[in-house]
């Protein structure tokens, strides 16, 4: 399968580990446990946007074909939670989906790092930017 994954670019690209003291180790640290249990739950590709008490995770592809799971108070809610939580259209969660893809790509150009959570390796995107412009997005969403 190797030879089909460079012909196909399937391959990941392979970013540096996520310097020991970095601000989002210890941010990353603080809720660990719902993240490894995240990590062994879905068997997609995971980015971790870090920060303060919490985290978003976008799984799969973003910024085109994603999902996104959010980290908060020892928990983990999906998407699906989340519109069923804020009652949110099919609509409404169409137009928040684009928004998040359109965030994600704003930050194209922030560092990536590689971390291991429950086994598995994911992206660490700790980018101030990219956690406040998702802030933004869901703030929004539910007003």
């Amino acid at each position: 399968m190797g030879l089909l994954d460079k012909l196909f670019g399937n391959k990941e690209v392979e970013y540096p580990p996520l310097p020991v003291g970095n601000d989002a180790l210890a941010q990353l640290d603080e809720i660990k446990a719902p993240l490894e249990e995240l990590a062994q739950k879905v068997s997609d590709h995971l980015e971790v946007v870090p920060a303060e008490h919490e985290a978003f995770v976008f799984l799969g592809k973003p910024p085109k074909s994603f999902g996104i799971a959010w980290i908060h108070d020892g928990k983990v809610t999906g998407l699906k939670e989340f519109a069923e939580e804020k009652k949110l259209s099919q609509i409404d969660v169409g137009k928040l989906i684009v928004r998040l893809g359109e965030a994600y790509q704003n930050a194209s150009d922030a560092p990536r790092y590689s971390a291991e959570f429950g086994g598995k390796q994911m992206v660490i995107l700790p980018s101030k930017g990219l956690e406040k412009e998702i802030h933004q997005i869901m703030a929004n969403t539910l007003h």
